[in-house]
């Protein structure tokens, strides 16, 4: 009777969660990646916000074969089978730059472990690639491209080394076309020195469990994160193997500089032993997160340690810092002349509010364009796809925003057009179809939307 009952309970699960899924996957059916434009493109007449800082008023560019061709204030149009976009009284952006996400590797959070795949079992996962598993299918991709962002950071999780991370177009069938710039950067997650508060009945881990030394803890594990670095680099500087060491090969950019170290912490101890890292096998390193990065700005730029902070709002690290500290932080960076970038990881929001953190960061000591930079060129810069993206500039990929106000105030942030390397890809969402259906149930009339 026991077993029956269990099997039904079993039965009943399964079901939910096909059903789940199954709703899941017939959302957004018609929503598809645009087609290559091999034309002219032409965007006259709007504000031009290059990304590097300066803006163009009532200025055009031109675009061929998905290239940025022009860019200035009197471009003429030529005649014939062109195509025109006119952007007069709107504002023109480069494409927005999500620099390091789980987008595409969680769907549901942990709600249905079969649409997460972003963490893999172990510590030490230098050759987990995160681009393997990023799924183009994901919902959330599209309310992204709706928001202005056009391009992410897909990057693993878990463990001490989670693996590499890839830059991908939001805009593709599957992942190979997805791949922007790929394995770009080694993930590593340093432990905390920071001791937890000691719980209810024992030490730190429960009641009954022995008492551990946090900072001998974290100092150990830091130790064998030198030592599998050290023996890394005896290995790859060996003219020859036996056999090949996946994990060893895996970080193998890191000592050519072609990858990044993407460092995850937040204390300064924390960004001391980044620095660290850095100096004793010349890494190009990055701090990710970086919530007390402001302590140490200029020992950052001294050593030439870039900065991805992240979710801003949130309250400050510590409860002696000032409850707007995380709204300062970016002007206070950028004073000292720091390379940062601005990020949302969010789960709730699920990363739509990157472009009102910058907004957020105008308000508290940024400029509109420097706010602006943290979320494109500044991103591109780290991420190593400057020479391609980033900005508005000849040369470049034609990844442009067409907004109906301000991209950085919520208020007014309409996007109307997008384009990933020349194509216009479509705005269309599952909240956006929601709208509509609704909107007609009701007999309301549609605003004009994208």
């Amino acid at each position: 009777m026991k077993k029956s009952f269990f099997n039904i309970k079993v039965t009943l699960a399964l079901s939910a969660s096909i059903l789940l899924t199954a709703v899941s996957v017939s959302a957004q059916d018609d929503v598809y990646p645009a087609k290559d434009y091999k034309g002219k493109l032409f965007i006259t007449g709007g504000t031009i916000h290059v990304g590097n800082g300066q803006v163009i008023e009532g200025g055009s560019l031109s675009v061929d074969n998905g290239k940025i061709v022009q860019v200035g204030a009197n471009i003429t149009v030529p005649e014939g089978e062109v195509k025109v976009i006119d952007a007069k009284g709107k504002q023109i952006y480069p494409g927005i730059i999500l620099p390091v996400t789980d987008l595409g590797l969680k769907e549901i959070g942990n709600g249905v472990r079969g649409s997460n795949d972003y963490e893999e079992l172990g510590d030490l996962n230098p050759s987990i690639r995160s681009i393997v598993a990023y799924n183009t299918d994901s919902k959330v991709i599209n309310t992204l491209k709706a928001s202005g962002i056009l391009l992410a950071g897909v990057t693993p999780q878990g463990g001490t080394i989670s693996g590499s991370s890839t830059v991908v177009q939001l805009d593709a069938w599957n992942w190979e076309d997805a791949a922007y710039k790929l394995d770009g950067a080694i993930h590593v997650n340093l432990p905390s020195f920071i001791v937890p508060p000691r719980r209810q009945g024992g030490g730190r881990r429960g009641a009954g469990a022995p008492v551990v030394d946090p900072i001998k803890e974290a100092l150990e594990k830091i130790e064998g994160i030198r030592t599998f670095f050290r023996e890394a680099r005896a290995w790859l500087q060996e003219p020859a193997h036996k056999e090949t060491n996946l994990k060893f090969e895996a970080v193998k950019g890191l000592f050519s500089k072609q990858q990044k170290l993407f460092v995850h912490v937040d204390q300064v101890k924390q960004m001391l032993v980044a620095i660290d890292f850095a100096k004793e096998f010349g890494f190009d390193v990055v701090i990710v997160g970086g919530s007390e990065s402001w302590l140490i700005a200029d020992l950052l730029k001294q050593n030439n340690i870039a900065v991805i902070l992240g979710q801003q709002h949130s309250l400050p690290t510590t409860e002696d810092d000032d409850v707007d500290q995380p709204y300062k932080t970016p002007a206070q960076l950028q004073k000292a002349g720091v390379l940062f970038a601005l990020n949302d990881d969010n789960g709730e929001t699920r990363y739509r509010n990157l472009l009102y953190n910058a907004g957020t960061a105008a308000a508290y000591g940024l400029t509109k364009e420097q706010a602006l930079q943290a979320i494109t060129l500044n991103s591109a810069k780290i991420l190593g796809i400057e020479d391609r993206t980033g900005s508005l500039e000849a040369g470049k990929d034609a990844n442009i925003v067409i907004s109906g106000g301000d991209i950085l105030d919520m208020r007014t942030s309409l996007v109307e057009h997008a384009f990933i390397q020349g194509r216009e890809v479509s705005l269309e969402n599952k909240q956006t179809q929601l709208y509509k259906r609704y909107m007609s149930k009701y007999g309301i009339p549609v605003t004009p939307a994208p």
